[in-house]
């Protein structure tokens, strides 16, 4: 698998996670895009410190090969997917916890 193939197969999985499984419903909620926009401002000027100095190198075989501030969009699939999954956990044992 290439790196482009799972990071949407990690978004779909995350996706799935939220609105089907667990139906926390993150995805419908504003607070939740809200945190996403500041979170994804810094995973921006992460990723671009870190490729712009090679710190992090990809295989052009891997990837789609479309970036954004020096990283490939990838890594903003795959972060997506880490973030709404964490959320997702987060809200589970929250409510576990309330039982």
């Amino acid at each position: 698998m290439t790196y482009t193939q799972i990071a949407i197969f990690a978004v779909l999985i995350a996706i799935s996670l939220d609105l089907f499984l667990f139906k926390t419903q993150l995805l419908k909620r504003k607070v939740f895009w809200t945190s996403y926009a500041i979170i994804l401002g810094f995973q921006l000027l992460t990723n671009w410190w870190l490729t712009s100095r090679n710190i992090v190198m990809y295989s052009p075989d891997a990837m789609i090969g479309l970036r954004i501030a020096s990283a490939p969009v990838e890594d903003l699939f795959f972060g997506f997917a880490l973030v709404l999954g964490v959320l997702i956990n987060w809200i589970r044992l929250d409510a576990s916890h309330k039982r």
